[in-house]
Protein backbone atom coordinates (compact mmCIF):
# COMPACT_ATOMS: atom_id res chain seq x y z
CA UNK A 1 0.00 0.00 0.00
CA UNK A 2 1.61 3.40 -0.93
CA UNK A 3 1.24 5.96 1.44
CA UNK A 4 -1.26 8.13 -0.52
CA UNK A 5 -3.12 4.97 -0.57
CA UNK A 6 -2.80 4.85 3.30
CA UNK A 7 -3.73 8.57 3.51
CA UNK A 8 -6.67 8.59 1.01
CA UNK A 9 -7.95 6.10 3.22
CA UNK A 10 -7.21 8.50 6.65
CA UNK A 11 -9.04 11.28 4.78
CA UNK A 12 -11.79 8.69 3.99
CA UNK A 13 -12.36 8.34 7.87
CA UNK A 14 -11.93 11.87 8.38
CA UNK A 15 -14.32 13.10 5.94
CA UNK A 16 -17.00 11.29 7.36
CA UNK A 17 -16.30 12.18 11.11
CA UNK A 18 -15.79 16.46 10.17
CA UNK A 19 -17.56 18.94 9.30
CA UNK A 20 -17.82 19.61 5.46
CA UNK A 21 -16.54 23.16 6.29
CA UNK A 22 -13.33 21.76 8.21
CA UNK A 23 -12.79 18.90 6.00
CA UNK A 24 -12.63 21.34 2.92
CA UNK A 25 -10.32 24.06 4.38
CA UNK A 26 -7.95 21.94 5.67
CA UNK A 27 -7.82 18.14 4.39
CA UNK A 28 -9.21 18.10 0.82
CA UNK A 29 -5.89 19.71 -1.06
CA UNK A 30 -3.37 17.70 1.38
CA UNK A 31 -1.53 14.53 -0.06
CA UNK A 32 0.79 12.17 1.03
CA UNK A 33 4.31 12.69 0.37
CA UNK A 34 6.52 10.14 1.73
CA UNK A 35 6.51 7.39 5.06
CA UNK A 36 9.97 6.85 6.07
CA UNK A 37 11.04 5.51 9.25
CA UNK A 38 8.06 5.65 11.15
CA UNK A 39 7.50 9.41 10.01
CA UNK A 40 4.21 9.89 7.23
CA UNK A 41 4.93 13.59 5.40
CA UNK A 42 1.74 14.86 4.13
CA UNK A 43 1.74 18.31 1.78
CA UNK A 44 -0.56 21.27 2.58
CA UNK A 45 -0.96 24.34 0.42
CA UNK A 46 -0.03 26.92 2.76
CA UNK A 47 1.40 27.75 6.64
CA UNK A 48 -1.90 28.37 7.99
CA UNK A 49 -3.11 24.64 7.30
CA UNK A 50 0.31 23.52 8.77
CA UNK A 51 -0.21 24.97 12.00
CA UNK A 52 -3.94 24.11 12.19
CA UNK A 53 -3.24 20.72 11.47
CA UNK A 54 -0.44 20.12 13.94
CA UNK A 55 -2.55 21.77 16.81
CA UNK A 56 -6.09 20.87 15.94
CA UNK A 57 -5.81 17.35 13.99
CA UNK A 58 -2.87 15.49 14.38
CA UNK A 59 -3.63 13.30 17.24
CA UNK A 60 -6.52 11.99 15.90
CA UNK A 61 -4.21 11.18 12.70
CA UNK A 62 -2.07 9.62 14.29
CA UNK A 63 -4.29 7.53 15.44
CA UNK A 64 -5.77 6.47 12.46
CA UNK A 65 -2.47 5.91 10.46
CA UNK A 66 -1.09 3.84 13.67
CA UNK A 67 -4.25 2.08 13.25
CA UNK A 68 -4.01 1.50 9.37
CA UNK A 69 -0.43 0.75 9.71
CA UNK A 70 -0.46 -1.49 12.23
CA UNK A 71 2.77 0.00 14.37
CA UNK A 72 3.90 3.60 16.03
CA UNK A 73 3.87 6.36 13.97
CA UNK A 74 4.50 9.81 13.39
CA UNK A 75 3.08 12.64 11.17
CA UNK A 76 4.84 15.65 9.64
CA UNK A 77 3.00 18.56 7.75
CA UNK A 78 5.15 20.57 5.30
CA UNK A 79 3.72 23.45 3.12
CA UNK A 80 4.02 22.35 -0.76
CA UNK A 81 1.42 24.78 -2.39
CA UNK A 82 -0.79 23.22 -5.38
CA UNK A 83 0.95 24.20 -8.30
CA UNK A 84 -1.60 26.49 -10.66
CA UNK A 85 -1.74 25.13 -14.47
CA UNK A 86 -0.72 27.44 -17.22
CA UNK A 87 -3.99 29.00 -18.45
CA UNK A 88 -5.27 27.18 -21.85
CA UNK A 89 -5.74 29.94 -24.16
CA UNK A 90 -9.09 27.92 -26.06
CA UNK A 91 -11.13 28.13 -22.73
CA UNK A 92 -9.31 30.63 -20.51
CA UNK A 93 -11.35 33.88 -20.80
CA UNK A 94 -9.18 37.52 -20.92
CA UNK A 95 -8.36 38.80 -18.02
CA UNK A 96 -10.92 41.54 -16.49
CA UNK A 97 -8.71 43.99 -15.03
CA UNK A 98 -5.36 45.68 -16.32
CA UNK A 99 -2.78 46.12 -13.85
CA UNK A 100 -3.25 49.94 -14.99
CA UNK A 101 -7.03 49.91 -14.04
CA UNK A 102 -6.46 49.02 -10.57
CA UNK A 103 -5.97 51.17 -7.67
CA UNK A 104 -3.26 50.13 -5.35
CA UNK A 105 -3.71 46.92 -3.02
CA UNK A 106 -5.13 43.44 -3.47
CA UNK A 107 -6.24 43.65 -7.19
CA UNK A 108 -3.63 45.83 -8.63
CA UNK A 109 -1.98 42.72 -9.35
CA UNK A 110 -4.57 39.97 -9.49
CA UNK A 111 -6.42 39.68 -12.76
CA UNK A 112 -9.77 38.24 -12.24
CA UNK A 113 -8.77 35.29 -14.03
CA UNK A 114 -12.08 34.14 -14.75
CA UNK A 115 -13.39 30.49 -14.19
CA UNK A 116 -10.10 29.70 -12.89
CA UNK A 117 -11.74 28.67 -9.90
CA UNK A 118 -14.37 26.26 -11.08
CA UNK A 119 -13.53 22.67 -11.02
CA UNK A 120 -13.73 20.79 -14.18
CA UNK A 121 -14.83 17.32 -13.07
CA UNK A 122 -18.54 18.84 -11.40
CA UNK A 123 -20.44 19.38 -14.85
CA UNK A 124 -23.69 18.48 -16.10
CA UNK A 125 -23.01 15.27 -17.14
CA UNK A 126 -20.90 13.86 -14.08
CA UNK A 127 -24.32 15.13 -11.61
CA UNK A 128 -26.75 12.08 -11.33
CA UNK A 129 -30.57 13.26 -11.58
CA UNK A 130 -32.93 11.84 -9.43
CA UNK A 131 -36.73 12.49 -8.33
CA UNK A 132 -35.45 15.01 -5.20
CA UNK A 133 -33.36 17.08 -7.87
CA UNK A 134 -35.05 17.39 -11.25
CA UNK A 135 -36.33 20.52 -11.19
CA UNK A 136 -33.34 22.18 -9.86
CA UNK A 137 -31.18 20.03 -12.90
CA UNK A 138 -33.28 21.44 -15.65
CA UNK A 139 -33.10 24.93 -14.26
CA UNK A 140 -30.03 24.63 -14.04
CA UNK A 141 -29.53 23.34 -17.59
CA UNK A 142 -31.95 26.32 -18.75
CA UNK A 143 -29.71 28.86 -17.37
CA UNK A 144 -26.07 27.52 -18.71
CA UNK A 145 -27.91 27.63 -22.32
CA UNK A 146 -29.14 31.22 -22.45
CA UNK A 147 -27.48 33.36 -19.14
CA UNK A 148 -29.17 36.25 -18.01
CA UNK A 149 -32.19 34.97 -19.82
CA UNK A 150 -34.15 32.42 -17.98
CA UNK A 151 -34.45 32.25 -14.10
CA UNK A 152 -32.76 34.84 -13.53
CA UNK A 153 -31.61 34.84 -10.94
CA UNK A 154 -31.63 31.03 -10.06
CA UNK A 155 -31.78 30.54 -6.47
CA UNK A 156 -30.81 26.64 -5.53
CA UNK A 157 -31.14 25.51 -1.62
CA UNK A 158 -31.12 22.23 0.29
CA UNK A 159 -28.93 20.72 3.08
CA UNK A 160 -25.47 19.96 3.19
CA UNK A 161 -24.21 17.39 0.18
CA UNK A 162 -27.79 17.16 -1.96
CA UNK A 163 -25.78 18.98 -5.08
CA UNK A 164 -25.93 22.48 -4.74
CA UNK A 165 -22.46 23.20 -5.56
CA UNK A 166 -21.82 20.86 -7.71
CA UNK A 167 -25.07 22.58 -10.24
CA UNK A 168 -23.29 25.92 -9.67
CA UNK A 169 -20.25 24.36 -11.21
CA UNK A 170 -21.68 22.46 -14.07
CA UNK A 171 -23.08 25.75 -14.78
CA UNK A 172 -19.86 27.56 -14.88
CA UNK A 173 -18.20 25.41 -16.77
CA UNK A 174 -20.59 25.11 -19.25
CA UNK A 175 -20.74 28.57 -19.63
CA UNK A 176 -17.34 29.15 -19.46
CA UNK A 177 -17.14 26.73 -22.66
CA UNK A 178 -19.74 29.10 -24.50
CA UNK A 179 -17.01 32.15 -24.16
CA UNK A 180 -18.54 33.60 -21.42
CA UNK A 181 -16.84 35.26 -18.68
CA UNK A 182 -18.03 33.69 -15.31
CA UNK A 183 -16.85 33.92 -11.39
CA UNK A 184 -17.69 31.20 -9.07
CA UNK A 185 -17.17 32.50 -5.41
CA UNK A 186 -18.22 31.84 -1.63
CA UNK A 187 -20.00 33.89 0.00
CA UNK A 188 -17.28 33.91 2.67
CA UNK A 189 -14.49 34.77 0.23
CA UNK A 190 -17.03 37.26 -1.06
CA UNK A 191 -16.81 38.95 2.26
CA UNK A 192 -12.97 38.62 2.66
CA UNK A 193 -12.13 40.16 -0.97
CA UNK A 194 -14.53 43.63 0.14
CA UNK A 195 -12.58 43.41 3.66
CA UNK A 196 -8.98 43.46 2.07
CA UNK A 197 -10.39 46.31 -1.13
CA UNK A 198 -12.04 48.15 1.99
CA UNK A 199 -8.61 48.03 3.97
CA UNK A 200 -6.44 48.80 0.82
CA UNK A 201 -9.08 51.36 -0.49
CA UNK A 202 -8.81 48.68 -4.18
CA UNK A 203 -12.97 49.38 -3.91
CA UNK A 204 -13.30 50.11 -7.72
CA UNK A 205 -10.89 47.35 -8.85
CA UNK A 206 -13.26 44.80 -6.38
CA UNK A 207 -16.30 45.79 -8.36
CA UNK A 208 -15.00 45.56 -11.75
CA UNK A 209 -13.72 42.40 -10.75
CA UNK A 210 -17.46 41.11 -9.24
CA UNK A 211 -19.72 43.52 -12.05
CA UNK A 212 -17.74 43.15 -15.38
CA UNK A 213 -18.70 39.09 -15.61
CA UNK A 214 -21.43 37.72 -17.66
CA UNK A 215 -22.32 34.88 -15.00
CA UNK A 216 -21.61 35.31 -11.22
CA UNK A 217 -22.17 32.37 -9.20
CA UNK A 218 -22.07 32.95 -5.15
CA UNK A 219 -22.54 29.82 -2.99
CA UNK A 220 -23.37 29.41 0.56
CA UNK A 221 -25.30 32.92 0.73
CA UNK A 222 -26.32 32.43 4.22
CA UNK A 223 -23.01 32.98 5.70
CA UNK A 224 -23.66 36.95 4.55
CA UNK A 225 -26.93 37.34 7.30
CA UNK A 226 -26.07 39.57 9.70
CA UNK A 227 -23.14 41.36 7.63
CA UNK A 228 -24.55 44.68 7.15
CA UNK A 229 -21.97 45.76 4.88
CA UNK A 230 -21.58 42.47 2.25
CA UNK A 231 -25.00 42.73 1.93
CA UNK A 232 -24.41 46.39 0.55
CA UNK A 233 -21.75 45.49 -1.71
CA UNK A 234 -24.02 42.04 -2.61
CA UNK A 235 -26.94 44.06 -3.56
CA UNK A 236 -25.55 46.69 -5.55
CA UNK A 237 -23.21 44.26 -7.73
CA UNK A 238 -26.37 42.32 -8.41
CA UNK A 239 -28.28 45.55 -9.55
CA UNK A 240 -25.47 46.14 -12.32
CA UNK A 241 -25.55 43.04 -13.33
CA UNK A 242 -28.93 42.59 -13.88
CA UNK A 243 -29.77 45.69 -15.56
CA UNK A 244 -27.31 44.41 -17.52
CA UNK A 245 -28.95 41.33 -18.18
CA UNK A 246 -26.42 38.97 -16.62
CA UNK A 247 -26.59 36.36 -15.10
CA UNK A 248 -26.77 35.22 -11.31
CA UNK A 249 -27.01 31.97 -9.42
CA UNK A 250 -27.16 31.61 -5.73
CA UNK A 251 -26.98 28.87 -3.36
CA UNK A 252 -28.27 28.33 0.25
CA UNK A 253 -28.91 26.12 2.91
CA UNK A 254 -32.40 27.60 3.16
CA UNK A 255 -34.49 29.25 1.14
CA UNK A 256 -34.77 33.55 0.95
CA UNK A 257 -37.71 33.73 2.80
CA UNK A 258 -35.96 31.65 5.81
CA UNK A 259 -32.71 34.22 5.97
CA UNK A 260 -34.19 36.45 9.07
CA UNK A 261 -30.88 38.54 8.93
CA UNK A 262 -31.46 39.60 5.44
CA UNK A 263 -32.34 43.04 4.39
CA UNK A 264 -35.81 43.35 2.97
CA UNK A 265 -34.55 44.83 -0.32
CA UNK A 266 -31.76 41.70 -1.09
CA UNK A 267 -34.62 39.23 0.42
CA UNK A 268 -36.86 40.77 -2.93
CA UNK A 269 -34.05 40.67 -5.14
CA UNK A 270 -33.16 36.75 -4.59
CA UNK A 271 -36.93 36.31 -4.86
CA UNK A 272 -37.35 37.30 -7.71
CA UNK A 273 -36.58 34.73 -10.13
CA UNK A 274 -36.51 31.18 -9.91
CA UNK A 275 -36.36 29.30 -6.33
CA UNK A 276 -35.78 26.26 -6.20
CA UNK A 277 -34.94 23.32 -3.96
CA UNK A 278 -33.29 19.89 -4.14
CA UNK A 279 -34.45 17.06 -1.49
CA UNK A 280 -32.09 14.39 -0.21
CA UNK A 281 -31.99 11.44 -2.43
CA UNK A 282 -33.97 8.40 -2.20
CA UNK A 283 -32.71 4.97 -2.56
CA UNK A 284 -32.80 4.14 -6.49
CA UNK A 285 -31.27 7.46 -6.56
CA UNK A 286 -28.59 6.83 -4.00
CA UNK A 287 -27.54 3.61 -5.38
CA UNK A 288 -27.16 4.94 -8.45
CA UNK A 289 -24.88 7.58 -7.11
CA UNK A 290 -23.16 4.80 -5.60
CA UNK A 291 -22.81 3.01 -8.86
CA UNK A 292 -21.41 5.98 -10.86
CA UNK A 293 -19.00 6.82 -8.25
CA UNK A 294 -17.70 3.55 -7.97
CA UNK A 295 -17.13 2.86 -11.68
CA UNK A 296 -15.46 6.54 -11.63
CA UNK A 297 -13.32 5.15 -8.37
CA UNK A 298 -12.09 1.83 -10.92
CA UNK A 299 -14.01 0.08 -7.74
CA UNK A 300 -15.38 -3.04 -8.10
CA UNK A 301 -18.72 -3.15 -5.67
CA UNK A 302 -20.90 -6.03 -5.10
CA UNK A 303 -25.19 -5.13 -5.71
CA UNK A 304 -25.23 -6.43 -1.98
CA UNK A 305 -22.57 -3.74 -0.66
CA UNK A 306 -23.99 -0.99 -2.33
CA UNK A 307 -27.55 -1.73 -0.86
CA UNK A 308 -26.66 -1.80 2.54
CA UNK A 309 -24.62 1.84 2.15
CA UNK A 310 -27.58 3.18 0.13
CA UNK A 311 -30.09 1.99 2.67
CA UNK A 312 -27.41 3.49 5.84
CA UNK A 313 -26.75 6.71 4.59
CA UNK A 314 -30.16 8.41 3.56
CA UNK A 315 -29.24 12.24 4.10
CA UNK A 316 -26.54 13.39 1.62
CA UNK A 317 -24.52 12.66 -1.48
CA UNK A 318 -21.57 13.45 1.00
CA UNK A 319 -22.09 10.75 2.99
CA UNK A 320 -22.43 8.28 0.36
CA UNK A 321 -18.77 9.35 -1.45
CA UNK A 322 -17.20 8.99 2.07
CA UNK A 323 -18.73 5.89 3.23
CA UNK A 324 -17.27 5.09 -0.49
CA UNK A 325 -14.17 6.01 -0.50
CA UNK A 326 -13.67 4.25 3.34
CA UNK A 327 -14.95 0.88 1.97
CA UNK A 328 -12.54 1.34 -1.08
CA UNK A 329 -9.91 2.26 1.40
CA UNK A 330 -10.54 -0.92 3.37
CA UNK A 331 -10.79 -3.30 0.25
CA UNK A 332 -7.65 -1.67 -1.34
CA UNK A 333 -5.79 -2.32 2.23
CA UNK A 334 -7.10 -5.68 3.16
CA UNK A 335 -6.70 -6.53 -0.82
CA UNK A 336 -10.12 -7.99 -0.55
CA UNK A 337 -13.21 -7.82 -2.78
CA UNK A 338 -16.04 -4.77 -1.68
CA UNK A 339 -18.38 -7.23 -0.90
CA UNK A 340 -21.55 -6.82 2.15
CA UNK A 341 -19.19 -7.92 4.48
CA UNK A 342 -16.24 -6.27 4.27
CA UNK A 343 -18.40 -3.08 3.80
CA UNK A 344 -20.17 -3.97 7.24
CA UNK A 345 -16.62 -4.05 8.56
CA UNK A 346 -15.28 -0.91 7.15
CA UNK A 347 -18.20 1.13 8.27
CA UNK A 348 -19.12 -0.62 11.32
CA UNK A 349 -22.89 -1.56 12.88
CA UNK A 350 -25.21 0.69 12.66
CA UNK A 351 -26.32 3.12 14.98
CA UNK A 352 -29.79 2.00 15.66
CA UNK A 353 -29.01 -0.87 17.88
CA UNK A 354 -26.90 1.17 20.41
CA UNK A 355 -26.98 -0.10 23.74
CA UNK A 356 -29.62 1.59 25.72
CA UNK A 357 -28.20 0.31 29.81
CA UNK A 358 -27.20 3.94 31.56
CA UNK A 359 -24.71 1.61 33.57
CA UNK A 360 -22.92 -0.30 29.91
CA UNK A 361 -22.75 3.73 29.19
CA UNK A 362 -20.78 4.42 32.24
CA UNK A 363 -18.44 2.00 32.04
CA UNK A 364 -17.68 2.37 28.20
CA UNK A 365 -17.18 6.37 29.21
CA UNK A 366 -14.74 5.46 31.87
CA UNK A 367 -12.68 2.94 30.21
CA UNK A 368 -12.46 5.30 27.13
CA UNK A 369 -10.73 8.55 29.83
CA UNK A 370 -9.08 5.85 31.47
CA UNK A 371 -10.41 6.42 34.83
CA UNK A 372 -12.42 4.39 37.13
CA UNK A 373 -16.39 4.25 37.63
CA UNK A 374 -16.09 5.37 41.22
CA UNK A 375 -13.89 8.22 40.20
CA UNK A 376 -16.84 8.92 37.32
CA UNK A 377 -19.91 9.27 39.81
CA UNK A 378 -18.00 10.97 42.10
CA UNK A 379 -17.90 14.13 43.37
CA UNK A 380 -14.47 15.74 42.55
CA UNK A 381 -14.71 18.48 40.30
CA UNK A 382 -11.19 17.74 38.72
CA UNK A 383 -11.32 18.31 34.74
CA UNK A 384 -10.00 15.18 34.02
CA UNK A 385 -13.08 13.54 35.78
CA UNK A 386 -15.69 16.47 34.81
CA UNK A 387 -15.36 15.88 31.60
CA UNK A 388 -15.90 12.45 30.97
CA UNK A 389 -18.78 13.23 33.39
CA UNK A 390 -20.26 15.48 30.98
CA UNK A 391 -19.92 13.46 28.27
CA UNK A 392 -21.53 10.73 30.07
CA UNK A 393 -24.08 13.06 30.82
CA UNK A 394 -24.48 13.53 27.09
CA UNK A 395 -24.51 10.13 25.99
CA UNK A 396 -27.39 8.29 28.52
CA UNK A 397 -29.12 11.66 27.33
CA UNK A 398 -28.29 10.82 23.92
CA UNK A 399 -28.09 7.32 23.68
CA UNK A 400 -30.69 6.08 26.21
CA UNK A 401 -33.15 8.40 26.45
CA UNK A 402 -33.17 9.43 29.86
CA UNK A 403 -34.28 12.17 31.59
CA UNK A 404 -31.71 14.66 33.11
CA UNK A 405 -33.32 13.39 36.48
CA UNK A 406 -32.51 9.82 35.51
CA UNK A 407 -29.63 11.39 34.97
CA UNK A 408 -28.58 12.62 38.05
CA UNK A 409 -29.73 9.59 39.78
CA UNK A 410 -27.17 7.58 37.85
CA UNK A 411 -24.33 9.91 38.31
CA UNK A 412 -24.21 10.30 42.08
CA UNK A 413 -27.05 11.81 42.62
CA UNK A 414 -26.77 15.17 40.74
CA UNK A 415 -29.09 18.08 40.90
CA UNK A 416 -30.91 17.73 37.05
CA UNK A 417 -29.96 21.46 36.11
CA UNK A 418 -26.43 20.54 36.50
CA UNK A 419 -26.91 17.40 33.89
CA UNK A 420 -28.30 19.88 31.74
CA UNK A 421 -25.82 21.95 31.58
CA UNK A 422 -23.25 19.00 31.02
CA UNK A 423 -25.47 17.85 28.15
CA UNK A 424 -25.50 20.98 26.50
CA UNK A 425 -21.60 21.98 27.35
CA UNK A 426 -20.37 18.91 25.31
CA UNK A 427 -23.41 19.23 22.44
CA UNK A 428 -21.41 22.73 21.57
CA UNK A 429 -17.83 21.15 22.08
CA UNK A 430 -18.88 18.60 19.57
CA UNK A 431 -19.28 21.15 16.70
CA UNK A 432 -15.49 22.48 17.38
CA UNK A 433 -13.72 19.68 19.05
CA UNK A 434 -12.70 16.42 16.75
CA UNK A 435 -10.75 14.82 19.25
CA UNK A 436 -13.39 14.65 21.43
CA UNK A 437 -16.05 14.14 18.59
CA UNK A 438 -13.42 10.96 17.96
CA UNK A 439 -13.80 9.92 21.82
CA UNK A 440 -17.55 9.73 21.66
CA UNK A 441 -17.28 8.27 18.99
CA UNK A 442 -15.25 5.41 19.80
CA UNK A 443 -17.61 4.79 22.81
CA UNK A 444 -20.57 4.99 20.06
CA UNK A 445 -18.80 2.08 18.31
CA UNK A 446 -18.09 0.17 21.42
CA UNK A 447 -21.80 0.32 22.43
CA UNK A 448 -22.54 -1.19 19.15
CA UNK A 449 -20.46 -3.73 19.19
CA UNK A 450 -21.81 -4.78 23.25
CA UNK A 451 -25.36 -4.28 21.27
CA UNK A 452 -24.55 -7.12 18.45
CA UNK A 453 -22.94 -9.50 21.27
CA UNK A 454 -26.01 -9.28 23.15
CA UNK A 455 -28.28 -9.76 20.55
CA UNK A 456 -26.81 -11.48 17.39
CA UNK A 457 -24.15 -14.06 19.08
CA UNK A 458 -23.83 -15.60 15.67
CA UNK A 459 -21.19 -12.45 15.10
CA UNK A 460 -19.70 -12.77 18.55
CA UNK A 461 -16.72 -14.30 17.11
CA UNK A 462 -16.01 -11.76 14.58
CA UNK A 463 -16.67 -9.26 16.34
CA UNK A 464 -13.38 -10.22 19.11
CA UNK A 465 -11.49 -10.60 16.13
CA UNK A 466 -12.51 -6.73 14.86
CA UNK A 467 -14.43 -8.48 11.80
CA UNK A 468 -17.66 -6.75 12.37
Amino acid sequence: MSPQGIWQAVLGELQLSLQRSTYDSWLRDTHAIAYEDGQFIVAVPHAFAQDWLQTRLKGPIKQRLQRLCGRSVDVRFVVRPTPVPAPDLHTQAAPLLQPAQAHEGRFQHRPAQVGSSLKPTMTFDTFIEGEGNRLAFAAAQSVAQDPGVHYNPLFLYGGVGLGKTHLLHAIGNHTLSQGYAVRYVTAEAFTNDLIEAIRTRSNLAFRQTYREVDVLLIDDVQFIEGKGSTQIEVYNTFNSLYAANKQIVLASDRPPRLLDQLEDRLRSRFMGGLVVDLQPPDLEHRIAILRAKSYEMGLAVTDEAITYIAERYQNNVRELQGALNRLAAYARLERRVADFALAREALGPEEEILSQDPEAIIQAVADEFRITRPELVGQRRLKRFARPRQVAMYLMRDVAGLSFPQIGEHLGGRDHTTVMHGYKKVSQLLADDPELRMRVDRIRARLNREAVLAREPVYSVAVREGRG
